[in-house]
């Protein structure tokens, strides 16, 4: 292989693995996601690198569907299987949180031990089926999104349902808007990982 099939090969944007969606098609989020999508058709679109070797942490919100036996195994299988077609990625850990609804991100303990093993470098990405599964305040989403991002290396988020992968170059201004700095006076309190770690216990 020469110098310019080696480039080449370099640049190529490799096929992302496709977890399954399922949403209602009457809601709101449901049209939110479409316009989304929509959106996404029209530029480069970009999710994880499968050719990229990511530290995998499969974050679940999870409650009991009795019309599912199993339904945790399952889901569990589903990523597991998915991701084990990515041969570059290492799953490190499922991470599950139980309730129907995200509670306080504080009061999330697996959501707290998984940003723990980012800033550990133990997970490089994190997947979860979405945003809400997280929290329901976008400043916290937010927050949580750039912190990781702006890591050595860096930790993304891959949203499935909203197909929102956080290192994308398209993400990257709105990583950057000023709405969610930081105060100046709060800023010291992220001068290193460990201070980080401790904020998320408190």
């Amino acid at each position: 292989m020469n110098e310019i099939e080696v480039f080449n090969k370099m640049n190529e944007i490799a096929e992302a693995p496709q977890f399954s969606v399922i949403f209602d098609e009457d809601s709101e989020q449901s049209r939110k996601i479409t316009e989304h999508k929509e959106w996404l058709q029209r530029i480069r679109r970009e999710r994880p690198n499968t050719e990229i070797p990511y530290k995998v942490g499969i974050y679940i919100r999870y409650f009991n569907q009795t019309k599912y036996e199993d339904y945790l195994l399952y889901h569990k299988k589903q990523f597991a299987d998915t991701i084990a077609l990515c041969p570059n990625w290492m799953l490190v850990d499922f991470y599950v949180d139980e309730g129907a609804s995200a509670p306080n991100m504080e009061s999330a303990l697996e959501w707290g031990r998984l940003l723990n093993d980012c800033y550990d470098d133990k997970v490089n990405l994190i997947i979860t089926q979405k945003i809400s599964n997280v929290s329901k305040k976008v400043f916290e989403v937010t927050l949580c999104s750039r912190l990781l991002a702006a890591k050595e290396p860096p930790t993304g988020i891959y949203f499935i349902s909203e197909d929102i992968f956080t290192l994308a170059s398209y993400y990257r201004e709105d990583l950057k808007d000023p709405f969610f700095a930081l105060e100046t006076e709060k800023q010291s309190l992220f001068e290193n990982k460990d201070e980080v770690r401790g904020l998320l216990h408190d």
